[in-house]
């Protein structure tokens, strides 16, 4: 499969993956509110429910194509939410016995990037008067 295979398939995934958590999040607040973001929730759940889906339907199936692979799981889903990604990871270093790496990762991510959100907003502060 050539370079510009793969990215055809990765960018023809992308746009409507984006465009669906766009189009989901509008819906979410107009019809919920901004309180609470639920439409994030929500796309980070079906998200990891997708990647589940489909790396399992990816394994199972003689001959899946990778094209196909790309534009759903990386294309679609890696611009839908990379929650699902996050997930899929998780378990991978789990399922590999990779216990410690597991647990940094999972609650490092969670954790630093909390953490990392505070030091850009803090670092961006210092450019916005």
């Amino acid at each position: 499969m050539s370079d510009l295979t793969n990215i055809l398939s990765i960018a023809t995934g992308a746009v409507p993956g984006a465009l669906s958590r766009f189009y989901i999040t509008e819906w979410t607040k107009a019809k919920l509110g901004a309180k609470f973001p639920y439409a994030t929730f929500a796309i980070n759940l079906t998200g990891c429910l997708a990647m589940g889906f489909f790396f399992t339907i990816s394994k199972g199936i003689t001959g899946y194509p990778k094209e196909l692979d790309l534009l759903i799981r990386t294309g679609f889903l890696g611009s839908y939410t990379t929650f699902s990604t996050y997930g899929f990871d998780t378990l991978t270093l789990w399922r590999s016995k990779q216990k410690t790496a597991t647990v940094f990762y999972w609650a490092g991510s969670a954790i630093l990037g909390l953490g990392a959100v505070i030091l850009g907003a803090a670092i961006a502060k210092l450019f916005v008067k």
